[in-house]
C-alpha cells in the first residue's frame, strides 16, 4: 500500500460516565514522551493495519498494542479497530517490567466489550 493512500480515523474510547482513560494517560506524561505518543498516534493514524512491530503488536482477541519508547522509557497504549477505517484507543500505562501486566489488557479488553456493545444500541457511535 502506498504511503498515505488510506487514513484511518483515531478515536479515544470513552467510558458511559464520560471519562476518557487514554487521555488521562496522556496527560499525565512528561511533556516529550506525551509529544512521542502522539506522533505513534499519528503514524498509526496514517498506516492503521498495516501498522507492524517495532511500533504496533498484535496481542489477542483484536487487541492491539502501539509501543512507544524514549530514551529507557516505554510506554503502551492498546486500541482496536472497529466499523472499517476506525482504530478506538482505549488505555494506556508506563510499562516497569518486561511482562505486560495482564489487569492492563484486562482493561483493554473490557473497554473493547463496553464499545462494542454500545455501539449496536448508539447511533452516535456506529
Amino acid at each position: 500500500m502506498l504511503r498515505g493512500m488510506r487514513m484511518w480515523v483515531v478515536e479515544f474510547y470513552e467510558t458511559e460516565s464520560g471519562a476518557t482513560p487514554v487521555e488521562d494517560f496522556l496527560n499525565a506524561l512528561d511533556i516529550k514522551m506525551r509529544a512521542k505518543a502522539l506522533h505513534e498516534l499519528e503514524i498509526l493514524e496514517e498506516f492503521g493495519r498495516a501498522l507492524r512491530e517495532p511500533y504496533a503488536k498484535y496481542i489477542h482477541d483484536g487487541i492491539f498494542e502501539l509501543r512507544i519508547q524514549l530514551a529507557n522509557n516505554i510506554s503502551r497504549m492498546f486500541y482496536f479497530f472497529f466499523d472499517g477505517e476506525r482504530i478506538i484507543v482505549t488505555n494506556g500505562f508506563v510499562k516497569k517490567s518486561q511482562k505486560t501486566p495482564p489487569r492492563e489488557i484486562e482493561r483493554a479488553e473490557k473497554y473493547k466489550a463496553d464499545y462494542q456493545r454500545r455501539a449496536k444500541t448508539d447511533e452516535t457511535i456506529a
